[in-house]
């Protein structure tokens, strides 16, 4: 396969481009413009076609190998072809683990994080990995703790212990706040109760993460008028 920067930059949209430097003013790298369904085939296409005959494992390591860091894109690919490479989640965690510090932005943690497709199984493994992200000093790698609660722990056996991880989270950055209240009220959606007796009880959520989980739920469709009456009331002044 040819050069796999040169492939990206000739996929480059220059009013894309414009458009995701807007979207993604948090990150630092370069922007090519490419936009995420061009990108996923890309990704899918480079794992399908890397070095034929190699295990996943193998596969994996050597086209990582084989892309840079200097573009948007490229961070997005890499965590692309983590996801669809198909081997086992815990042959791939030394993976994440390198790739996770890259993350730079909310779109390339809120894009990755889905990728990954966690089988039920593999749920505690991976919850267990996670643990050490929730108190990370750096921004991106609490968001794409959080965004993996949001992705694959919101439900029946797992919402208590997200609910309590999350009020034990103390950074302090927009993007964790915004991925927390997000988790929040996606678990206020789901489990109404359980989130209203955390909200009207004692938590650590400050007002702006307190007031945006409100906002959120207020914003979906799947909440009655009932409901959403009631948390307008329930902002913190």
């Amino acid at each position: 396969m040819e050069n796999i920067k040169e492939k990206l930059t000739s996929l480059s949209d220059e009013d894309y481009k414009k458009f995701n430097q807007k979207l993604c003013p948090d990150t630092k790298r370069k922007i090519l413009g490419i936009r995420i369904p061009i990108l996923r085939d890309f990704a899918k296409k480079l794992v399908k076609e890397y070095d034929k005959g190699n295990n996943p494992k193998e596969k994996l390591e050597n086209l990582l190998k084989d892309i840079d860091d200097e573009y948007f894109e490229e961070i997005l690919i890499q965590g692309f072809v983590i996801g669809y490479t198909k081997c086992d989640i815990k042959e791939k965690i030394p993976y994440i683990k390198k790739f996770v510090p890259k993350i730079d932005s909310w779109a390339i943690s809120d894009t990755f994080v889905p990728t990954l497709k966690i089988k039920e199984k593999d749920l505690d493994y991976v919850l267990d990995f996670l643990m050490p992200y929730f108190s990370s000093n750096k921004e991106f790698e609490v968001r794409f703790a959080v965004i993996m609660l949001l992705d694959y722990y919101i439900n029946e056996k797992y919402v208590d212990k997200v609910i309590e991880i999350l009020d034990k989270i103390e950074h302090d950055g927009y993007y964790v706040k915004m991925s927390v209240a997000w988790c929040l009220a996606e678990i206020g959606i789901k489990f109404n109760d359980k989130l209203m007796k955390y909200l009207n009880g004692k938590n650590n959520l400050d007002k702006f993460t307190f007031n945006k989980t409100l906002q959120k739920m207020i914003e979906s469709y799947r909440i009655n008028s009932k409901q959403k009456n009631l948390l307008r009331n329930m902002k913190r002044k």
